[in-house]
Formats: C-alpha cells, structure tokens, sequence
C-alpha cells in the first residue's frame, strides 16, 4: 500500500501524493458501506487489469448522508477483505482510489446537473435499499432535487439527453443493485411513468428505449461496514488516519443481465472476480435464495434446539454441520436445473462464508419471519424433492418439524427468540395447547395462508412431521433426528 509522507495524516490525496483521477465514466447513487465495499472494489480490480480507467462520482441519495466525510478524504477510503476461502483464513486491504467526487443534490443541484454533461459517462448504478426504487407522485421536474431515487435519474437522464442534443452514443447502461427481482425493468418503468406525468418530449422517451440499455442484478457480498468494535485493531494497521473504513467479507457474487455488447462494455472476465453476464439471471438467484438463504432459514430452528447460538458454531459441530451439509448437498441442489459441479462449487463457497470467523452471525439475529422465510427459501426444495424423488427429503422434512417445534416458544424451559408477526405468534399458541402432534401437524400444514397451499396432501408430510414432533420432544434434537432418518 502507498504510504503517506508523515504518519497518522488524514487520509487525502494531497496527504498521500496521489493525484491521479480517471475521468467519470460511472455516476453511483448511493455512498453506504455496500456498494464502497462491492461495485468500487469491483470497478478498481477492472482498472487494474484491463487499464479500465473508471473513475465514480458518487451522488448521495437522500438529505442526510456521508458525502461530506467522502470529499474530506478525496474519496479515499480502505477497505479489509476478511474471510475463508476452500478452508484458508484470508485478510487483505485495499486502499480504494478509484470515487473522483461526491455530490450532495440537496445542497448543490447545479453539480449533480453538470454530472449530465460528463462526455466518457457511461453506467449508472445504484443501491438506494429495496425502498428506493418507488414512485412518488408530488415529485415533480423543477424540484431540487426530487424525492425519490427514480425522479431524481429521470432529471439526469433528460438533461443529458438535452445536452447532448439526443445523440446515440451517449445513452447510459444503467445496473441497479437494489435488492428486488427484475430491479431494472421495476426502475425503467417508473423512469417512463415520470416521463409521462411531466410531458416530457417523446423523443426523450425514445431516447431512452433505443440508445439506454437497463440491466437487472443480483449482489451477493457481507458488509458488516465500519468496524467501530474493534477499530483500533484495524487503524492499527495503517500509516494514516481514516475515518471511512470499510470492512467486509472475501466473498463476492455479481450477475448481471446482459449480452455481448455489455460484456465489450464491462470486461470482468479478464478480471478474477466472480461477475458473470448472463442472459438471465433468475437461475442464480434461485440458485442463491435455495442455497445459501435456504441453509439459513433450515438450520435456525433445528439449530437453536440443538444449543448453537451461531452459524458458525452450526457448521463446525460435528452433529450439526453434517445435517447442514447432507440438507444442502443431497437433497437441495438435487432439484436445482443448475450444472451439478458448479452448483457444489457455489455452495462450498457458501459454507466458508459460514464459517467466516470474523462474522459473528448470531441464529436467532436471523429468526426474523420464519414461517414466510420458510415458505419461500426452503419449501420448494422439500416440494420439488419429493415430486422427483417420490419420496419425502429426511433434512428438509426434519427442518420442517423443527420450525414447528420452535414455534412452541419454549424449550428446555427456555423462551426461544421467535420474533414474527403477532398474528402468527398467536396461532401456534393455539395449536400447541392440543397435545396431540397429528393434529399440530395438520392444524399447520393446513393454513394456506401461510404456505399458499394446503400441505396435508403432501404424500406421509402431516406423519413424517407428527413422528418428528414426538422424537423431538421425547429424545431431543440429536437422538429424535436420527430415530427419524431411520424411518424417513
């Protein structure tokens, strides 16, 4: 890393002697720990190894944010990989150069304008949370800025289409990061309704149909963000002052949609990083929310039960971690339309992100809305198994009984961590004051409401699942599982 001219300075790039700056080819809207510790990072290795020469200018989406911190460092900032990969503890930093400047809209619309202007703009990307991309119809076009983070691109958008006279060449790849599915087309179409709604120029419209391309996304990294835990640790490793680090897992995921032509635009496979354009990205994403949210929401119960408090722990028992494994293994990537090799790549990667020792993930921080969690990560698996294998999935079924279990809200005359609506809470309440486990398992296998259909005519689920009550409640976790393998 580049040392400083005098210890402990501030982080700048006067400071450091760095003076270099690429001109603006990406405008990011958002500046949180995420996209500093993903698309930057990901923007510097392609500058690196295919001299991309990208710089970013950083807008702030909302009244309140670090924009200000960002400029006072030049946009400088470091960031700590931390992590396990194929079984190897990994620590790395970088010291990230790549932001040229950060805008603030509320407190300088005339710089956030001129950003239109940027003759090698080519990308917008964006990460505003899953509630940035709405609709907000008081926004209207001569606010300064709008609202919302739609209005705000719509503004941009037709100032550089007016600038530039509507030329071709200077429509702009945009790639939202928001955490929704189909996250471009949900943007484009909102961009379009504010089109309407302020009588914009048609030819603006068409502008943006035929010279802007919008591709949807799927990120995958853990930010736990600035380490203020144990902060001196980190500053202890460096020759300079910074007050932006960013500190995040080694693990990085990122499929975009796309086709040849952003793939000329965005070499990332001349880089190592795992980005991968696909012409559609919902097999990862299945791939992802089966696997790695699947494992998650499949091991909680049946994990808290057992006595573990933490993923890790979770995947390092010797019990536990082999039914984490055989769920995963034998039974989920079994019904994934996916190449089976890489699917048992993805998901070892996923089990060193488990056993990160630099991520305290705590089982019942991820207890939140089981019963929805289940039905949507972990249910099809069990369905899809089945269905193919005319036989019932014993992890994914035990799992199954499990979360049933956890809902008692009791255990060992402990109170367990659920933490769900009040509606659901409220209801298992009920079903457990009946003693009788086939008619708990039916009571629940029978609300559609919350699995969206009736479960009882699932071929031996309501018996699999009584058994595996009664094993759970008369031998423990350790002994009622494996009673059960040996019946289902």
């Amino acid at each position: 890393m580049t040392q400083l001219k005098n210890k402990k300075q501030v982080l700048n790039r006067e400071n450091l002697a760095y003076n270099k700056k690429s001109p603006i080819k990406v405008v990011q809207f958002g500046e949180g720990n995420f996209l500093r510790a993903f698309v930057e990072y990901a923007f510097q290795q392609l500058n690196k190894s295919v001299d991309f020469n990208a710089g970013i200018a950083v807008v702030q989406p909302i009244e309140r944010g670090m924009v200000d911190m960002l400029n006072d460092q030049d946009g400088l900032y470091t960031l700590f990989l931390k992590g396990v990969q194929k079984g190897q503890e990994i620590q790395e930093k970088q010291l990230i150069t790549n932001i040229v400047k950060g805008i603030d809209p509320y407190t300088d619309f005339k710089a956030y304008l001129e950003l239109a202007k940027e003759e090698e703009l080519q990308f917008i990307i964006s990460n505003t949370t899953e509630a940035g991309i709405a609709f907000v119809e008081s926004d209207t076009m001569d606010m300064e800025p709008p609202s919302s983070f739609p209005a705000k691109l719509t503004v941009l958008l037709n100032e550089r289409f007016k600038y530039f006279n509507g030329a071709e060449d200077k429509g702009l790849t945009i790639i939202p990061c928001e955490l929704i599915n189909h996250n471009s087309e949900t943007l484009k179409e909102i961009i379009l309704k504010y089109a309407a709604l302020w009588d914009l120029d048609r030819a603006f419209t068409n502008w943006l149909e035929s010279s802007c391309s919008f591709h949807s996304t799927l990120v995958d990294r853990i930010v736990p963000g600035y380490p203020k835990d144990d902060i001196e640790t980190y500053n202890a490793e460096l020759d300079y002052k910074d007050n932006l680090i960013v500190a995040a897992e080694v693990f990085l995921l990122w499929v975009i949609e796309g086709g040849d032509d952003l793939k000329k635009k965005l070499p990332f496979h001349k880089t190592d990083l795992d980005v991968k354009i696909v012409d559609d990205m919902q097999p990862y994403r299945t791939r992802k929310v089966r696997i790695l949210n699947g494992a998650h929401t499949s091991m909680v119960p049946f994990s808290l039960l057992y006595g573990n408090e933490t993923v890790k722990e979770t995947v390092d028992n010797a019990f536990t971690g082999a039914f984490v494994n055989k769920a995963i293994f034998e039974e989920i990537n079994d019904v994934l339309p996916m190449d089976k090799d890489e699917l048992d790549s993805f998901a070892e990667a996923i089990l060193d992100r488990f056993r990160n020792p630099f991520i305290k993930h705590k089982l019942a921080d991820i207890a939140l809305n089981s019963i929805s969690k289940f039905k949507v990560r972990v249910l099809p698996s069990l369905l899809e198994f089945e269905a193919k294998n005319g036989k019932l999935p014993t992890n994914l079924t035990f799992a199954f009984a499990c979360l049933i279990r956890f809902y008692k809200g009791t255990w060992q005359g402990k109170d367990l961590p659920i933490n769900d609506g009040k509606g659901i809470v409220d209801n298992f309440n009920t079903i457990w004051n009946n003693e009788d486990y086939n008619v708990i398992a039916n009571d629940v296998l029978a609300n559609q409401d919350y699995w969206g259909e009736d479960l009882t005519k699932v071929e031996n689920l309501s018996k699999a699942i009584a058994f595996a009550l009664s094993e759970i409640d008369s031998k423990g976790i350790e002994s009622g599982y494996e009673n059960f393998s040996k019946k289902y």
